[in-house]
């Protein structure tokens, strides 16, 4: 397939920007001047978690490190402290270490190069390309889940995409780009906002879709999924439940936690000492001795 837009991609491209311009989100990081960092830190914090619990505890944090260098100045374990309860604490780590790389590396402004971006770490193929598309304008395909869910149902017919992304994913959002760099920049966060408004997973609001017209699902009549079976994730009584436990003591403490302590998190002995090793193991607790533990230093 070749860079180039698809040309029935094509004709989504100008309903797709005028509903976008209609219809898109206040957010703090889409706000004139926030700056590659406010993107970047957006990015950490929407992956598999929503805008309405990430807004809260973002705004928090840009307020505690407006840059990368008041960030970077801290211990790893203020970040995870700061990352409170979204959820995927190693996010946290992972962009702590990206604030100290961008200070030792870039001079403490994020680049706007997708090669350095990549490099960072924690930043993988998606939030390179998202912070370059975002931040700089540039020409990059972004391609989350909602975007996939877009292209799979206008471009290819089907009611949802794959269950985990896919080459051909990427190939289709690349070919769907249109050529202006600006352009393409602002159809890649259209798209996006696209499937988290109107073209859902479970109910899609086809009545208030731009594209309707060219959806090729929604003229098949919208067929029904028929892939393998989605099953949603479960989290009552599962390790993460208990990680998040433990982390939640020694996030409120302000001295090391004895042992004793973090046994009162979880009633079962084994399900709490592997949670626990797996904190350890990640990064997210320093063991000290005495049996003592913290977050990490």
């Amino acid at each position: 397939m070749s860079d180039s837009p698809l040309p029935l991609a094509t004709a989504l491209h100008a309903p797709v920007l005028r509903w976008y311009a209609a219809n898109a989100r206040t957010l703090p990081w889409r706000e004139p001047g926030a700056g590659a960092w406010a993107v970047m830190v957006s990015e950490f914090m929407l992956q598999q978690t929503p805008v309405a619990r990430v807004l809260p505890a973002y705004e928090t944090w840009m307020k505690r490190w407006p840059k990368p260098a008041d960030l970077a100045a801290e211990a790893p374990g203020e970040a995870v402290r700061a990352w409170d309860r979204l959820g995927y604490p190693r996010r946290a780590l992972r962009l702590h270490a990206a604030a100290r790389a961008i200070v030792e590396q870039h001079g403490g402004e994020v680049p706007d190069r997708h090669d350095a971006l990549l490099a960072l770490p924690g930043v993988g193929t998606y939030t390179a390309a998202a912070i370059a598309s975002f931040a700089f304008g540039q020409r990059h395909a972004v391609v989350d889940t909602n975007v996939r869910r877009v292209f799979a149902r206008a471009l290819t017919g089907t009611a949802q995409p794959s269950i985990s992304p896919t080459a051909a994913d990427q190939r289709l959002a690349v070919a769907a780009l249109p050529d202006d760099e600006p352009t393409a920049a602002r159809w890649a966060v259209a798209t996006m906002e696209l499937g988290a408004l109107v073209c859902t997973a479970r109910v899609p609001r086809c009545s208030d879709c731009p594209i309707t017209g060219h959806c090729a699902w929604y003229l098949a009549g919208s067929p029904p999924y028929d892939g393998p079976p989605r099953r949603g994730q479960t989290y009552e009584g599962t390790d993460r439940q208990v990680r998040g436990r433990l982390l939640a003591v020694l996030r409120d403490a302000t001295t090391p936690v004895p042992k004793a302590t973090l046994d009162t998190c979880w009633p079962h002995h084994q399900q709490r000492e592997r949670a626990l090793h797996t904190l350890i193991t990640d990064g997210l607790v320093d063991p000290l001795p005495h049996n003592h533990y913290r977050l990490p230093s």
